[in-house]
């Protein structure tokens, strides 16, 4: 088979969260729509795959950089030559970037690429990889940054009652990460994502105030977050364990991370850093620095079904999935992929298992 055609769709659904949103590094304060990049790649035989790119505000250039300098790159190619395919086309364009719009888009194809080589050989992905006797995973509730006390025990309440053992919160105000504590007791596991703001100095004096909540982890503390020796700093004198990888783009990135001894747990973005192909490897990286791997998913389309089978296959049933607690209007999956009780399904069907919903792309789908 050969790749025939490669669409990029735009979407924006509206959302609640809850209450209004405090301004995030992924949009401006009370953001109530979410954007995403769904790509769609079709073979000569009919066959399509699903991928999706990390993007938010920046979805614009990267639909520009597959629409006009990767997809003709890649039209007539052998889809099961994925692997060579991606390097072929990291090598011609590194010139622009070793991250950003580039490594977004290649990424969203790979995962599409995956897509198709699970339907040829009617098997789902996480049994490409490897399987699984995992049919489930836990989930843990990714709230939004409120940097409101109130709103945070609302919402920590209502993930908490939904099922959710396991919470992320996106807070920098010591106050309100307390309200969530309280509010989530004792037996929760609650991580901590500040988004990078902290030098490494500020970092380690902020774990002192934190260490009284007893997180699991503290992620990207230090700014920048390519600052790998003090995201080591703050790991060996904070007290808390730390997690980063969201904002790494390659392979290198990640040894690098792991060489530094950064992080007690690592996270590739598959839809940011060149999706499955990539992912599998920093896996085996991981396991052999004796690194748990908790792939961050800040997304719910093809991505999101991309993370879930790796994790099941390469992670084994203790693995995390995050889930974005954003009550979409719409899910692209349906009720399909919603966890229940705390947990999120293995999909079972060939590729990633199951397909978009044609009514969510066409009443979502806006122009670029």
């Amino acid at each position: 088979m050969k790749i025939a055609s490669i669409e990029t769709i735009p979407l924006r659904i509206p959302f609640t969260t809850g209450g209004k949103s405090a301004g995030g590094v992924w949009g401006p304060k009370d953001l109530q729509v979410v954007d995403s990049l769904v790509v769609k790649v079709t073979t000569d035989d009919g066959t399509v795959g699903w991928g999706e790119t990390f993007g938010f505000t920046a979805i614009p250039s990267v639909k520009l950089v597959i629409d006009k300098i990767l997809a003709p790159e890649l039209i007539d190619r052998d889809v099961t030559l994925r692997e060579k395919s991606m390097l072929d086309l990291q090598k011609k364009f590194h010139i622009f970037g070793r991250s950003g719009a580039f490594i977004y888009g290649l990424s969203a194809i790979d995962i599409a690429l995956w897509d198709i080589a699970g339907k040829s050989a009617n098997k789902p992905i996480y049994q490409l990889l490897g399987g699984s006797e995992a049919t489930s995973l836990a989930a843990y509730a990714s709230l939004i940054r409120y940097a409101d006390a109130e709103l945070i025990r609302r919402n920590v309440r209502r993930a908490v009652e939904s099922g959710y053992r396991y919470l992320k919160l996106h807070e920098v105000d010591v106050e309100v990460i307390r309200a969530a504590r309280e509010a989530a007791g004792p037996d929760i596991e609650i991580t901590l994502d500040v988004n990078a703001p902290w030098t490494v100095r500020e970092a380690i004096d902020m774990t002192e105030k934190l260490r009284e909540f007893n997180l699991r982890w503290i992620e990207e503390p230090v700014w920048p977050p390519e600052n790998y020796s003090g995201l080591a700093a703050v790991r060996k004198q904070g007290g808390i364990p730390v997690a980063a990888g969201e904002n790494a783009s390659t392979v290198m990135d990640f040894q690098h991370l792991l060489e530094a001894g950064a992080v007690d747990f690592i996270q590739p973005s598959p839809a940011k850093m060149g999706g499955i192909t990539e992912l599998q490897k920093v896996f085996a990286m991981a396991n052999a620095h004796n690194v748990p791997v908790m792939v961050h998913t800040f997304y719910d389309g093809p991505g999101l079904l991309a993370s879930v089978h790796a994790s099941a296959a390469l992670g084994g049933a203790k693995a995390l999935v995050e889930w974005r607690y954003f009550d979409l209007e719409a899910q692209l999956y349906g009720d399909a992929i919603i966890p229940r009780n705390g947990r999120i399904d293995v999909p079972q069907g060939p590729g990633l298992g199951i397909e978009p919903n044609p009514d969510v792309i066409r009443d979502y789908r806006i122009d670029l």
